[in-house]
């Protein structure tokens, strides 16, 4: 069953072939015997499951199910859970539980899936190979010692390990597509401010945003089904309606617009990358979309803009963890000043100090025009040109990393190749448009991702361009060796 897709596993749930309780256990049994090898968990919640899954399979017998009632997923470990720790990587967290629910969290909870536990991340979702984490590194299952990307990383290689047909994730840089297109699986970043953000620890709050990860297209709209929507308890969330997003998986895709941005394809990118990208565009116009060079032109001050405004707003966040209130503390201090420091100088790891120094200076008395207010109007030109690339076009294409899955430890000692791996997906979440990467190949025989860029609130469309393109390829259904 481990196999199966979330679809697939709520149709066998509904026909009476297999119970909650049978389906859990066994993705418990294989979080068991195989997370040894990628560390993919922080908690697993094994009683928990089991008790939930007990009540789903009573809640179908009495016809009140949903399409989620007994499916088994997992949470990444940024999401509040009542009663279940949650750490966000962090020994600052290590021993934190909540007292209440995200809303993503309660949504879940409301429509009957059985959460299996929390998945490891890169700390506070700094970082791009879940190399970071208080709770050890990540390893992508596709390669032995090669990073499953971050700060996701957890979520994506659970999911490409087949232990669990689907994860929570988030994505403030590129956070969800990064793992997915490393980890060979099938990941959503939506448009800000289309699922709530409130429960969700904060890194950047004008660039967080809480998606999907999944094998398929499908199943990632059968999550955002239930994540999606309007929360008064987040002051950024929109209120619109939401569609059923797989409503519109099967609509043929003739006529479609794509754009490939000229600035995606440059010498960043690795020649073997770039070749899978293009066949995956060329199954595209196999299906009746049409092809066209479009223009970004201020993409490459993306990754300048976002290493001013994210270390700025995480500043800003981080500075709640003093050791008076919450989390981690220091052992005997001194006076105020040596708790604050001593907690903070202990519980944070390297990243996560190099961001709030970098942040904190962009902020500082002098700097705030120089810097954090230039890089907000750069974020508005990066902005506009997004929304003039789509007055001529329906999708954008590219890239979604610049390479394949890196060996661990290759890029630790030099941030600024490290912050480059995100360089085809910051652009994204400054302007705040949705973005999914699809499977598309395999270089060395490490998967490819294919970036899928929409206009703003346009999600049912990006997620059936990549259901019909995985109707036509096998990508998405490989599994690691």
């Amino acid at each position: 069953m481990h196999n199966k897709s979330v679809a697939e596993l709520s149709r066998a749930l509904e026909q009476g072939t297999v119970s909650s309780v049978e389906l859990t256990r066994q993705f418990l049994d294989r979080i068991r015997n195989e997370d040894g090898k990628y560390n993919s968990f922080i908690t697993v919640t094994e009683d928990q499951a089991l008790a939930d899954a007990r009540a789903a399979d009573e809640q179908r017998a009495s016809g009140k199910a949903t399409p989620w009632t007994g499916v088994p997923f997992a949470h990444k470990d940024i999401f509040c859970t009542s009663g279940v720790r949650t750490t966000c990587g962090s020994k600052m967290l290590e021993n934190f539980v909540p007292p209440y629910d995200a809303t993503v969290t309660t949504r879940f909870r409301k429509a009957g899936a059985v959460c299996l536990g929390k998945t490891n991340m890169d700390e506070f979702a700094m970082g791009s190979s879940n190399e970071s984490s208080h709770f050890g590194p990540v390893t992508n299952p596709w390669g032995e010692k090669r990073v499953p990307g971050g700060s996701s990383g957890g979520s994506a290689a659970a999911v490409a390990a087949r232990l669990v047909p689907a994860a929570t994730a988030t994505d403030t840089g590129g956070s969800i597509r990064q793992p997915a297109a490393l980890c060979g699986v099938t990941g959503l970043k939506p448009t800000y401010g289309r699922v709530s953000r409130y429960g969700m620890i904060a890194f950047a709050s004008s660039l967080d945003q809480g998606g999907t990860m999944a094998r398929t297209a499908e199943d990632n709209a059968l999550m955002l089904n239930v994540m999606a929507g309007f929360d008064p308890k987040d002051s950024t969330s929109v209120d619109r309606a939401v569609p059923d997003y797989t409503a519109t998986l099967n609509e043929p895709l003739k006529g479609l617009k794509i754009g490939l941005p000229k600035e995606y394809f440059s010498d960043q990118l690795d020649r073997a990358m770039e070749q899978q990208v293009r066949d995956a565009v060329k199954e595209y116009e196999k299906l009746g979309a049409t092809v066209k060079e479009v223009s970004l032109p201020h993409a490459k001050l993306a990754i300048a803009a976002y290493y001013v405004i994210a270390p700025a707003e995480a500043s800003a966040n981080l500075s709640r963890f003093d050791g008076v209130r919450y989390g981690y503390r220091c052992d005997d201090p001194k006076d105020l000043m040596d708790l604050y420091t001593r907690t903070r100088a202990e519980g944070f790891g390297n990243e996560v100090k190099r961001r709030i120094l970098v942040g904190t200076y962009a902020l500082s008395a002098g700097y705030f025009d120089a810097y954090y207010l230039k890089a907000q109007k750069v974020r508005r030109l990066i902005q506009q040109d997004f929304i003039n690339a789509f007055r001529d076009v329906d999708v954008l294409m590219s890239p979604t990393s610049p390479s394949p899955a890196f060996v661990q430890g290759e890029k630790n000692t030099d941030p600024v190749t490290m912050y480059l791996e995100d360089v085809f997906t910051i652009a994204i979440n400054l302007a705040g448009v949705p973005a999914m990467s699809v499977p598309a190949g395999f270089v060395n025989g490490l998967p490819v991702g294919l970036q899928i860029i929409g206009d703003y609130f346009s999600e049912a469309r990006l997620l059936n361009a990549a259901h019909q393109f995985q109707q036509v390829t096998d990508w998405h259904q490989r599994e690691p060796h």
